[in-house]
């Protein structure tokens, strides 16, 4: 396929829209705004809905057809956050906290590009590995892990409140719905899965164009802190994504993904956390600033990715596997 026809498809695609009319409402002040908690429910719908059909089909896989994913997917997630974390300190000129910061939201990875990554290749008719979801329940982790290192690893209380960390990744709502999910399609498999797919498989799209209209008023917002950020951070949340997919597309080769899968790992790879890596942030590195890391994932690197990215790593992808 070519790139023009995948970027026209991904453009004029429901959820793509949505997003766009969600920043439109931002740029021309509507009153426009979600009812209160209505934001977290989709939020809650999505990743459960996530992780509970990738664990219907992952339990259908072999272990032998996994590991290799597996293992591809932990060292992407570092080799970003330690580059990104070199890249932000020499060249960029940032400090050791707000550089560490910015690693580990991109080197960890966004269910909702992911989301919009599934129903694009779904609506492109391209299949993919159905254990998918498991890659993203793991790849949000390690480069969070790592970037609190980096941050901390000089200072005198780098190793106090690391209990406190690692207990908002691992019960943070993000990973009990992704891996809550997972467990439970692994155990109810097809069958039990079918009594609730009306709710979770046929409701699924029209979910994700809410939350995407919802997510494009908070994206609306942050645009008018672009000018606080600076032009290296804002090339760099244009330019890595891209750079980061092509590794990933070339990583999923040598892991057996077909092109369907490793186009979904090449988007993991661009995606920037705005949901995890937060949270963890906020708690292990205080000191940074989150206008810098916040912006620069939902401001730039998702707007990005959800339009013109996931398009362009369709076409990497399909020029590495030809």
């Amino acid at each position: 396929m070519e790139l023009g026809s995948a970027l026209f498809a991904s453009l004029t695609s429901p959820m793509v829209l949505a997003f766009l009319l969600g920043i439109l409402a931002t740029l021309l002040r509507s009153d426009l705004k979600f009812p209160e908690g209505m934001y977290m429910g989709l939020t809650i719908y999505l990743l459960f809905a996530i992780g509970l059909k990738g664990g219907v089909k992952l339990s259908d896989v072999a272990f032998a057809d996994f590991y290799k994913p597996l293992l591809a997917a932990i060292a992407a997630c570092l080799i970003i956050a330690a580059v990104s974390f070199v890249i932000l300190t020499k060249l960029g000129k940032f400090d050791n906290a707000n550089a560490a910061a910015i690693a580990a939201h991109f080197g960890s990875v966004s269910a909702v590009t992911f989301s919009e990554g599934l129903a694009f290749l779904e609506l492109m008719s391209i299949s993919f590995e159905g254990f998918m979801p498991a890659i993203l329940a793991i790849m949000e982790v390690p480069a969070i892990l790592l970037s609190i290192w980096l941050a901390r690893r000089h200072a005198p209380q780098s190793q106090q409140g690391m209990g406190k960390v690692l207990h908002e990744l691992f019960t943070n709502k993000g990973t009990i719905l992704l891996l809550g999910g997972l467990g439970i399609g692994l155990i109810t498999q097809k069958e039990g899965f079918e009594q609730v797919a009306p709710m979770y498989d046929g409701l699924f799209r029209g979910v994700l164009c809410l939350f995407l209209l919802e997510v494009g008023l908070v994206a609306g917002r942050r645009l008018f802190e672009l000018k606080k950020v600076g032009f290296f951070l804002l090339g760099y949340g244009l330019v890595m994504p891209v750079l980061h997919a092509t590794m990933g597309v070339f990583m999923a080769q040598w892991a057996g993904l077909s092109m369907g899968g490793a186009t979904l790992f090449g988007l993991l790879c661009a995606s920037a956390s705005y949901i995890a890596a937060p949270a963890a942030v906020r708690i292990a590195i205080p000191e940074a600033n989150p206008t810098l890391y916040l912006t620069g994932s939902l401001a730039i690197a998702f707007p990005f990715n959800v339009t013109i990215g996931l398009p362009l790593y369709l076409y990497i992808a399909q020029i590495i596997y030809a």
